[in-house]
């Protein structure tokens, strides 16, 4: 970690201090005195285990998470069966809930067995009021539960239940100051993701997002230029810069930065070799935008630009503030300028009133666009949302046979998009063995598509030319060339 903490030197006979991250470490310091307790009584280290649902920021937040944890003093584990659970979850979809639901309902049988097992939840679906009163109503075992503005406050709060005995519930309904500079534990030793902002200003009328998430909150681009700086000193060799919407990083600062300009300081950084980011918003992609990406040597040939419907009407209901034609030329002008970019999408099918007319202009959205991959989910209903109260609600019969009509279509694109580059030399970042075959690693282009072939574990983290010799419709099969 690129983080070091000194826990040693806290005198945990004082009281906590009141200012951040001083305050967090004399906590993370009061709880290894348990752990190491723990330790001696049981002639073992406690264990802990994060799950994780949703997107890539809840992904940073339990690398977060786990840093604290392990500078406390736990052991990490991957399963369930641990002192220590602890759930990071996600309430884009309402099935989200449900899977929550129903690995509380494993955790407390895993409970019954050791009583003194702790069970805390945090994140998207802790922000909703009406899943904390069922909490408090049918899942009295959990022991912590808080939200997505104060997930850096882990070790206090767990120190609160370690002394008080009873269900600790903190949540906040809008976020203050966030503290970045706690302790992280990363999955991967070359990539990171790193936080540029926090919340959602759109309100997409589907999209429970801003009222779990709250409204947007850039960070300073100093404070994020000296996290990558701290991360590549690290080992880390490509970052993933992350935020609900991207493109309208900066406009909240004392002194308004456009993420243009942010990422002309983030290519700047000595030893960083490339730059992902995540999401943009369609209606927020500027000009400017595009040429940086255009002239840069370390943006990754890759863009995530969400469509969600290719409907005018739908669009406008949706509250996304653009419609097919202005999407389509976007599309259009991002393809000309950057011809050999990679352009993925999301697609809701299903949305209240859509008609057989207006999923038909979707279709014909994705076969001009020839999108090389998309994500598609039928519409899931979220209480709260102005969408959910909204009259035709589609039958499930219907919003399914559309969606098997649209996935059977982006796969038929994304196959022959995908094998453009066969027989090209491309540039992989070694990700990991091929679990499926013996001698072969993974690799991810620039593109994000995925390559494997003959190579070793000694390579995980190194990028390498390799010749994509074959294309197996959504990945290639490839060899690496002499550098």
């Amino acid at each position: 970690m690129y983080n070091e903490w000194n826990l040693d030197s806290i005198d945990l006979t004082k009281e906590p201090p009141q200012e951040e991250p001083a305050r967090q470490c004399y906590f993370m310091a009061k709880c290894r005195e348990w752990v190491q307790d723990f330790a001696h009584r049981n002639k073992r280290i406690p264990t802990a285990s994060i799950q994780t649902f949703g997107c890539q920021m809840n992904a940073r937040d339990s690398e977060k998470l786990a840093g604290i944890l392990e500078q406390i003093g736990f052991l990490l584990q991957e399963n369930e069966n641990a002192d220590f659970v602890l759930y990071n979850t996600c309430t884009v979809r309402d099935n989200a809930n449900q899977r929550v639901y129903g690995r509380l309902g494993y955790v407390h049988s895993l409970k019954k067995q050791n009583p003194a097992m702790l069970i805390a939840l945090c994140g998207c679906m802790m922000q909703e009021e009406s899943v904390i009163e069922k909490l408090r109503q049918s899942y009295r075992f959990v022991d912590i539960v808080f939200g997505t503005h104060n997930i850096y406050k882990l070790a206090e709060l767990l120190h609160l239940r370690l002394t008080c005995c009873r269900m600790v519930v903190d949540i906040w309904p809008e976020g203050k100051n966030a503290v970045e500079t706690l302790p992280v534990e990363r999955k991967y030793s070359y990539k990171s993701g790193v936080n540029i902002m926090y919340g959602c200003n759109n309100f997409c009328s589907y999209c429970i997002v801003p009222y779990v998430r709250g409204r947007e909150k850039s960070r300073e681009p100093e404070e994020i230029v000296s996290e990558i700086e701290g991360l590549v000193k690290d080992g880390v060799i490509e970052v993933m810069l992350l935020g609900q919407n991207v493109n309208s990083y900066g406009r909240n600062l004392k002194s308004p930065l456009s993420f243009a300009e942010l990422l002309r300081r983030v290519e700047a950084i000595e030893g960083l070799q490339r730059i992902r980011f995540m999401t943009s918003h369609p209606k927020d992609l500027s000009d400017e935008l595009i040429q940086v990406m255009k002239e840069s040597k370390k943006i990754c040939r890759h863009l995530h630009l969400p469509l969600q419907s290719g409907s005018s009407r739908i669009l406008k209901i949706m509250n996304r503030r653009y419609d097919k034609e202005q999407y389509l030329a976007l599309a259009k002008k991002i393809r000309d300028e950057i011809p050999n970019l990679s352009l993925t999408t999301d697609i809701i099918v299903g949305f209240p009133g859509e008609t057989e007319e207006d999923f038909e202009e979707t279709l014909d959205v994705v076969r001009q666009v020839r999108f090389d991959g998309a994500f598609t989910f039928l519409y899931s209903k979220r209480t709260g949302t102005p969408a959910a109260a909204m009259e035709n609600q589609i039958p499930k019969e219907t919003a399914q046979k559309r969606f098997d009509r649209l996935l059977a279509l982006v796969q038929q694109i994304s196959r022959e998009m995908d094998g453009r580059d066969t027989g090209q030399v491309m540039e992989a970042l070694v990700e990991g063995t091929d679990s499926q075959h013996e001698g072969m690693v993974t690799g991810r282009l620039s593109n994000n598509i995925m390559v494997h072939f003959p190579g070793s574990a000694e390579w995980i983290g190194r990028i390498v030319p390799v010749r994509l010799l074959e294309s197996r419709g959504f990945y290639y099969m490839g060899r690496m060339e002499e550098q």
